[in-house]
């Protein structure tokens, strides 16, 4: 949670980007760690090692259907010069009885089942007549249609040599090993291993609870009538689904109409639920900007150390922006503008690498590379300002999508990275290299 509040600044000073970013990350802190069971883990970092208590597999074992055998009884053998051996029964995975191969002695295995004691190597199925007498076969039948093939003889028609298909004690890993680094965030994967050495719950620090709320008396929920001068509220879905694509579990508020008491209800109606606020729209310096008006003291009196700072940035687009903390537990609230593109563009640069940072992972940031600029003309930066494009970017190159208007929201969909024009450049060439913030 939040330690601090931000520092004060002039009415009228312009901040960097670098600047912003560097005070939101100073006041955002990783989580506490807990212990959840593992699918709840799911998407979340570990926050210590986890060590293999027994190996992978705890014992040798078949990777194939076939006959564990020993190596001497099988050498030699070929379809016209058969080896012939006594089938003395089966094992199956998770079969607690084990069988003990002798001279001239086979067990019918199965995959994944132990290596019985005195067998060598495994002979797959298919090199021999699976105790038919008529030649070789594809395969076994099921046990309970023909039980009788656990007994007999069989004939197995090709050499195999020692310890063939069979999977060693510890070959995936060793007992003591490292299985997991503090640090791992947990996909699919890493929840399997877990599992796979016995682990049922793991120590690790939550996804981090993102609440998203839109602000404008001009919204409408989709699938409703829009009447004049309405417009659908899309900047509340694109963050909500942002902050889950970052890590976060996400909540979207339905959007508050320009009234500040009511925002501030809201708002403190949903801070049980949110490690992070996040809101979009109202932080400009028009008179129905309703969250600079309803943030801008909020908690001075009643919260000291708390409270939300409305900054110009030197950037396009997302100039005004709004961040601090609210409530009693300090919660982290960012104030994004309310154009789609800029809302969108704010969450890349300052929300998500708050949600990275309060899931307490070190590399918080989109990666980004150098490319070459593909486009048909110069392409255009105010002075002073840091301007990010959107681009697409593929094999080295990255090209324009759509115009520079911050309200622009169909080019969105087809742009996987942002194209970064620094503060000092006012023109850039095609053909040009830039940097690159990948998004995809």
């Amino acid at each position: 949670m939040s330690t601090a509040a931000p520092r004060p600044a002039g009415h009228d000073q312009l901040w960097s980007v670098d600047e912003h970013l560097q005070d939101i990350l100073a006041t955002v802190r990783p989580l506490e760690p807990i212990e959840l069971q593992l699918l709840d883990a799911q998407g979340c970092v570990l926050v210590e090692d986890v060590t293999v208590p027994v190996s992978l597999p705890p014992f040798d074992n078949s990777s194939m259907d076939g006959y564990a055998v020993r190596v001497a009884d099988v050498a030699g053998a070929s379809e016209e010069f058969p080896a012939v051996l006594e089938v003395v029964g089966d094992v199956a995975a998770g079969q607690a009885d084990r069988l003990h191969v002798g001279p001239g002695q086979a067990v019918r295995i199965m995959t994944g089942a132990p290596l019985p004691p005195g067998a060598e190597t495994v002979v797959p199925v298919e090199w021999t007549d699976g105790g038919l007498g008529e030649g070789p076969v594809t395969g076994m039948r099921a046990r309970s249609q023909a039980p009788e093939g656990a007994a007999g003889t069989v004939q197995i028609h090709r050499p195999a040599e020692a310890r063939a298909h069979v999977r060693a004690a510890g070959s995936d890993v060793k007992a003591g090993d490292r299985a997991l680094e503090a640090g791992t965030v947990l996909g699919p994967p890493q929840i399997a291993l877990l599992a796979a050495i016995g682990r049922g719950t793991v120590r690790v620090r939550p996804r981090p609870r993102v609440v998203v709320m839109s602000t404008g008396s001009e919204l409408v929920q989709p699938d409703e009538q829009l009447a004049t001068g309405q417009i659908y509220d899309s900047n509340s879905f694109a963050l909500t689904a942002a902050a889950r694509d970052a890590g976060a579990i996400a909540y979207r508020v339905g959007a508050v109409a320009d009234d500040a008491e009511t925002l501030r209800d809201t708002i403190e109606d949903q801070l049980v639920r949110a490690d992070l606020m996040v809101t979009t729209g109202g932080v400009s310096v028009g008179a129905y900007d309703v969250v600079k008006e309803a943030l801008s003291h909020a908690g001075d009196e009643d919260e000291p150390g708390s409270g939300v700072e409305f900054r110009k940035l030197a950037m396009q687009p997302g100039k005004p922006q709004g961040f601090g903390s609210i409530g009693p537990d300090h919660t982290p609230l960012l104030a994004l503008p309310g154009n789609p593109v800029s809302s969108y563009v704010s969450f890349e640069l300052f929300v998500r690498p708050a949600i990275r940072a309060l899931m307490g992972l070190t590399d918080v940031h989109r990666p980004r590379t150098r490319a070459t600029l593909v486009a048909d003309k110069a392409l255009t930066s105010p002075k002073g300002r840091r301007q990010f494009l959107r681009g697409s970017h593929t094999d080295g190159e990255v090209r324009p999508v759509g115009g520079a208007g911050s309200h622009l929201v169909a080019a969105l969909a087809h742009a996987d990275a942002l194209i970064v024009v620094p503060e000092d450049v006012e023109s850039v060439e095609p053909g040009s290299e830039v940097e690159v913030v990948l998004l995809g």
